[in-house]
């Protein structure tokens, strides 16, 4: 009988199901389940407000999922294995791979530490993605900048993903009486707890929670899903970002899940879409990984001479939805509500911040950070780039999304809009997006008055887009000189 005991070190991969690295693990024999907080090397990356909060519930369940036998620790995660190596018989460390340049060159010192010091088993496992980003190389062997051809000629043209692994029967933990912290004593839950409450209201955080709306969506919102994924009030979401992130759910459930339904349900269009996006946020890690300066600097440096704006009265409207724009206003306060935010509107007020407001994309990729509760490196900082224009594969200069036009296409009814900016409910439709041009007996009748019950718009649409337009014509034109 094997009796090795193995560290499995969770990070982003809270979960039984599909967990590569607990998979190896338990054919050694015991093992010993920790969790470490890690905010010192994480530095200006440690996790904002919302994710801790997920956090908290995510560890919870874990926790009861492994029959308690989680232990928690907080700081260098090199101290904690040191400790638990002295004090336990530990043959081996394993854990799932990260791709954040922080836990990147932290994780190479931990395992070149233990291997020039010891004679421990240190392995690691990919848990988190469909096809890592040294996998996917262009004929030159380089990997790609653009996406289409990242996803249609390398991704479907690789090996495809594996399939995930069983959910494990009978773990043998270890017995530990080691001093650890307890998951209410790492202080994740905000002072405001009816914030925290509202950010996990219609959620469930857990590992079951996350496999039962991958079943929701495919059953309620794959059908229809190439289009209807535009409308943020319509189920044709999968709202899997979160859970995906967190690791609650591994990418090869839902690449291989999705792919049977669509396949058997013959939905084959929505679902080769469907995952295209599961194929853009691999080409988002992709892009870290190649790009490790994503997060703070220009991928295009052309822009690193753009003229960017600083004005925290108008920052400040922005993040708290006050805007005055409707589309605008109705994103934002549902991403401080709820931590989380539908895709179309997160290029609305994207483009509402850097084109139309000329405020850098930082500031934006810095609040959704802090209040995003799927808040993802790799994703935040690419998509932040895409909007700008300023990254990969991105969005042209020109492309300027006019919030009124959008909200008039995409939330026609105007429930999305009604549902989080209530000063608005009683607006007709025809005005709803654009209350400054609605004559003044509809405003009373609808109970609206501007710079009072609902703000003036804070920047003309057409003026701010046609400054923006100048800025960047004036960026080219620089660059060609």
């Amino acid at each position: 009988m094997n009796h090795k005991s193995t560290i499995v070190w969770f990070r982003q991969d809270l979960r039984l199901h599909d967990n590569p690295a607990l998979h190896e693990a338990m054919s050694k024999g015991k093992i010993l389940p920790i969790y470490i907080l890690d905010d010192d090397n994480a530095d200006e990356w440690a996790m904002g407000a919302a994710s801790r909060v997920w956090l908290h519930h995510i560890l919870n369940d874990l926790n009861d999922n492994l029959g308690g036998a989680l232990q928690v620790f907080k700081g260098n995660p090199q101290d904690v294995f040191e400790e638990l190596v002295q004090n336990h018989r530990i043959e081996g460390i394993y854990w799932n791979r990260c791709y954040e340049p922080w836990r990147i060159k932290r994780d190479k010192a931990i395992k070149a530490q233990f291997e020039e010091t010891t004679d421990l088993d240190i392995q690691s496992f990919n848990g988190s993605l469909l096809w890592e980003p040294w996998t996917i190389q262009n004929q030159s062997g380089d990997h790609y900048k653009v996406f289409t051809p990242f996803y249609k000629k390398g991704c479907l043209e690789a090996d495809p993903p594996r399939e995930p692994y069983a959910k494990p029967d009978g773990i043998q933990c270890l017995t530990s009486h080691q001093p650890h912290s307890k998951i209410d004593d790492l202080a994740f839950l905000p002072s405001n707890k009816d914030w925290h409450i509202d950010m996990i209201e219609g959620w469930t955080i857990s590992e079951q929670g996350a496999l039962d709306r991958l079943d929701d969506f495919l059953e309620e919102g794959l059908k229809g899903y190439k289009e209807g994924r535009n409308n943020p009030s319509q189920n044709n979401v999968s709202r899997l970002s979160p859970y995906l992130h967190w690791g609650l759910i591994s990418p090869n459930t839902v690449w291989h899940t999705a792919r049977s339904y669509g396949a058997i349900h013959h939905i084959e269009k929505d679902m080769e879409h469907f995952c295209s996006e599961l194929g853009w946020r691999e080409f988002s890690y992709t892009q870290l990984y190649y790009n490790p300066d994503l997060p703070l600097k220009n991928l295009q440096d052309k822009f690193d001479d753009f003229a960017w704006r600083e004005n925290s009265d108008d920052l400040k409207r922005w993040q708290k939805g006050q805007t005055g724009c409707p589309m605008v206003d109705a994103g934002m306060r549902e991403l401080w509500q709820t931590g989380y935010m539908h895709n179309r509107v997160r290029m609305i007020v994207g483009s509402f911040l850097g084109k139309n407001l000329m405020l850098h994309w930082r500031k934006g990729e810095e609040w959704f950070w802090d209040c995003l509760n799927d808040a993802d490196l790799a994703n935040n900082a690419a998509s932040w780039q895409w909007i700008a224009g300023c990254g990969a594969d991105a969005a042209p200069y020109f492309r300027i999304f006019n919030p009124v036009t959008q909200g008039q296409k995409f939330d026609a009814k105007g429930d999305y809009v009604r549902r989080f900016v209530p000063e608005l409910k009683n607006m007709p439709d025809k005005y709803l997006f654009n209350p400054w041009d609605a004559p003044d007996h509809v405003l009373a009748d609808a109970g609206v008055r501007l710079g009072d019950t609902y703000p003036d718009l804070m920047v003309d649409l057409k003026a701010s887009r046609e400054r923006a337009l100048d800025a960047f014509s004036e960026l080219k034109k620089n660059k060609n000189s």
